[in-house]
Order: C-alpha cells, then sequence, then structure tokens
C-alpha cells in the first residue's frame, strides 16, 4: 500500500526524532494504513561495531519502538500499549544494509479488540528479521506487548 501524506509527515518526524536518528536506521515507508512498516540499517561509521560488522545495540534500537507505535496508530486512543518483553537473535553479522518489514494483519487487530473487550487485556507476541541485502537473515527481535483498555 502507498504513502498518505499524513503517514509521509509521520515518517519524516520519526526519522528525525533525535531518539530514532540516533539509532542509525531510518524508516522507509509507513503504509497510509499503517499496517506496514519497512525500514532499513545502514552500515556506517556510525553504527560499525570494533569488528567492522553493525552495532547488535544499533540493531535491536531499529526495531524496538516500531510495533509498539504501529498498535497506538491502528487501535487509537482507547487502548493502552507498552513494551513487555524483548528479544533478539543474532544469526549473523550484519555486513551490508540491513531491511526489515513490520507488519499487522487486519485479522490480528480484531483479535486484539476481542481479547482487550472480553478480558479487559491481553499480550501478543510480534516477530521481525532484519535481512542483509542479499536476503539472508542477520537477527530476528520478538516483542511482547501489553495491550489494555484505557479506564
Amino acid at each position: 500500500m502507498t504513502e498518505s501524506w499524513s503517514t509521509r509527515l509521520s515518517r519524516w518526524g520519526f526519522n528525525w526524532f533525535p531518539a530514532y536518528r540516533s539509532t542509525g536506521a531510518r524508516i522507509e515507508h509507513i503504509a497510509a494504513d499503517w499496517q506496514e512498516i519497512r525500514i532499513r540499517l545502514r552500515l556506517s561509521w556510525r553504527t560499525r561495531n570494533y569488528v567492522g560488522t553493525i552495532f547488535g545495540g544499533s540493531m535491536y534500537a531499529a526495531v524496538d519502538p516500531i510495533h509498539m507505535v504501529m498498535l497506538i496508530k491502528l487501535l487509537g486512543p482507547r487502548y493502552e500499549i507498552w513494551d513487555k518483553a524483548a528479544t533478539i537473535r543474532f544469526r549473523r553479522p550484519g555486513r551490508s544494509t540491513l531491511h526489515a518489514t513490520f507488519t499487522i494483519a487486519g485479522e490480528e487487530l480484531e483479535a486484539i479488540r476481542t481479547d482487550v473487550a472480553r478480558n479487559g487485556k491481553t499480550e501478543r507476541q510480534f516477530t521481525v528479521e532484519l535481512t542483509d541485502e542479499a536476503g539472508e537473515v542477520c537477527a530476528v527481535c520478538e516483542k511482547v506487548l501489553s495491550i489494555r483498555a484505557r479506564p
């Protein structure tokens, strides 16, 4: 799906926000319906570690806020979303630009709304892969988010 003017402005703002900008990552695309976001993380002097590959902290920081922001935008102000847990598994060194695509399907959103309506809260796990230019998976990050109805 293409970007809207609203999501394009959000992308520009996110990329200029100091906390995200300092990760070295950039958001490349936010779908008009917020159900897909694509990022890239370049190997540069700012993201390079001692052995010349992408620093693991930069990999994690690049993906850390994305699912939470997506859910905030998709579910709206009636829901409270917080990070609960995260793991990252490094599969191979990042020796070139890395890419990640985050998606949340409409069915997942409906399941979240149903669970929150029934129980007042729910937890969901989301997984994203950072892949290099050859399509090889360099890292896999799993995030657990807590979702509640606002009082």
